[in-house]
């Protein structure tokens, strides 16, 4: 290298990332014939010798020997008597071979090819962690927390590669303190100005498809389909699976043994609370396990409008809706339809007594004689059978469930 300082050794080439050799020694020769053809007008009688093992860098340059006084081009040619003067067994017509030292170029041009060396491997090297970082799109990787921002987390990966972690991408309850180790999955990557950003999540919903990829082998080997995730990060979780095998409970094997697999999943997200629930085309079906752990009574849907009243006990409503109203949020956003919760208001019963006033007594008497002591106990019987039972005509037993029901309408 003629002790010019190109390059510091060419050992620092095998250091350099995401570089193979043959790309490494291809850009080398690149740099330096591009430096030989603003030297010499031309590059093409030149051989550019790379060894990165050895640090050893050749030029050499091939000459056509030719009489004397009939040398047009120096570069290309060379007159008989120097290269007898040298090696006395060339003759005309002989290709001729010289090495040339780099300190020929000129201090300036020496200068300018190291920069150009340096600006093309740089050059190289970001074009190289853009298209590696691009293929990982959606994948977690694992790194090392540097530096924490305001706004982001400057964190590097095993290769010292620089990736952030912006705070929108954060779960709200993440701390980080520089040398922590942090999971994350790869969202974006960007070129800004010239200059690869890759952009990592962790509120993600395919992160915590990925976590649950690592802790659930049936998932991983595909046994077990993740149909649908919805989130609020740091909060809670809803999650569809489906088994193509019938053997497979697949809430169970998510949940894993004393929920095993799930807890490690949890303490990953910040105890963010995680609802399995098995998926099924049936949307009655799929909303009543998505509003779990609420019991439903009744459920009305319209499917044009995607709508769905939910009907529930008194002491079930606040488990539908749900802390803050997760549960419901959630459940709309994994059933895709708009939930309406309703409490549903229980009808009391009335003592046939309570209508003295406006049926006969005798024939309240003649109804709790067979058994009717409440107004519902005789709206349950068919109209004949009051009539039969309390002796009446069908006129007068047609009024007094009339009376009876209008109580309840009001």
């Amino acid at each position: 290298m003629d002790n010019l300082n190109l390059i510091s050794n060419f050992a620092e080439f095998k250091e350099l990332k995401n570089i193979d050799k043959a790309t490494m020694i291809g850009v080398l020769e690149d740099v330096f014939r591009h430096a030989l053809q603003k030297q010499f007008e031309t590059d093409e009688n030149f051989d550019v010798i790379i060894n990165p093992e050895k640090g050893d860098l050749e030029i050499w340059r091939n000459r056509t020997v030719v009489k004397d006084g009939e040398v047009e081009n120096p570069n290309m040619q060379i007159s008989e008597s120097e290269v007898k003067a040298i090696d006395p067994t060339y003759e005309i017509g002989d290709e001729y071979a010289d090495p040339i030292s780099l300190q020929s170029f000129g201090r300036r041009a020496v200068l300018s090819l190291r920069q150009n060396l340096a600006s093309r491997i740089l050059d190289l090297e970001k074009a190289n962690l853009y298209e590696k970082y691009s293929e990982k799109v959606g994948e977690i990787i694992t790194g090392e927390v540097y530096q924490v921002w305001k706004k982001e987390v400057l964190i590097l990966d095993d290769e010292n590669n620089e990736l952030i972690l912006p705070k929108s991408e954060q779960i709200p309850n993440d701390y980080y303190r520089k040398g922590d180790t942090i999971k994350a999955i790869v969202k974006s990557v960007e070129m800004n100005n010239n200059q690869p950003r890759i952009i990592l999540s962790r509120t993600a919903n395919q992160f915590l498809e990925r976590l649950f990829e690592q802790e659930v082998p049936e998932i991983f080997d595909g046994l077990i389909t993740i149909k649908k995730i919805v989130r609020i990060p740091g909060e809670r979780a809803k999650v569809a699976v489906e088994s193509y095998d019938e053997r497979i409970d697949p809430v169970g094997a998510c949940v894993g043994m004393k929920g095993s697999r799930i807890y490690s999943i949890v303490k990953e997200l910040r105890n963010e609370n995680i609802d399995v629930v098995n998926y099924t085309t049936n949307p009655q079906l799929m909303i009543q396990r998505a509003l779990n752990p609420a019991k439903i009574s009744s459920i009305t849907i319209d499917e044009e409008k995607k709508t769905a009243s939910v009907y529930l006990k008194p002491d079930q409503v606040s488990l539908a809706i749900g802390k803050g109203g997760l549960n419901i949020r959630l459940s709309k956003m994994l059933t895709g339809y708009d939930i309406d919760v309703y409490r549903e208001v229980e009808e009391e019963d009335v003592a046939l007594t309570e209508f003295a006033d406006e049926i006969d007594g005798w024939i309240i008497d003649a109804l709790k004689a067979c058994g009717c002591d409440t107004a519902k106990s005789v709206l349950e019987l068919p109209i004949e059978e009051i009539a039969a039972r309390a002796d009446l005509e069908m006129e007068q037993a047609q009024k007094v469930v009339d009376i009876l029901k209008a109580e309840f309408e009001q």
